[in-house]
């Protein structure tokens, strides 16, 4: 009986452990940004402020190009690429801090071994998350 107890308390160690992982893993909700043009740029609200949202270029995978947010108080902002019901992988970006309220960073997205074009950008601008649809070449 001995035996069993110490392997039984190992397995629900990892189960705990996993449940905690996936949990901490689901995105928060997001308020969603309507963005027909995103390299024209894209407003929003946050926090009682206009916002914008807006990239360099029409994206394509592997291909670098810069991502632009102008948010009025923010003190941090990321963004992170992902496809509706589909993992992408790890590729969070940290916004770096400019002039006039501006956050940039140079990106890339991954590729889809599907060949799917539909994306969705997660904002998390000072914990708020927002989420803007767009397509790439």
């Amino acid at each position: 009986m001995k035996r069993l107890w110490l392997p039984a308390v190992l397995i629900a160690i990892f189960i705990a452990i996993a449940v905690y992982g996936y949990r901490v893993r689901q995105p928060h909700a997001a308020v969603a940004i309507a963005c027909p043009d995103i390299v024209g740029g894209c407003p929003f609200v946050h926090e009682g402020r206009t916002a914008r949202l807006g990239f360099s270029v029409i994206p394509r995978p592997l291909e670098a190009f810069t991502v632009q947010v102008r948010a009025p108080g923010a003190r941090r902002v990321s963004a992170e690429f992902q496809m509706i019901g589909m993992d992408m992988g790890f590729n969070r970006y940290d916004l770096v801090p400019g002039a006039n309220d501006t956050f940039s960073a140079r990106v890339t997205l991954p590729v889809c071994v599907s060949s799917r074009h539909d994306w969705v950008l997660y904002l998390d601008i000072d914990g708020a998350r927002y989420a803007a649809r767009f397509s790439s070449r």
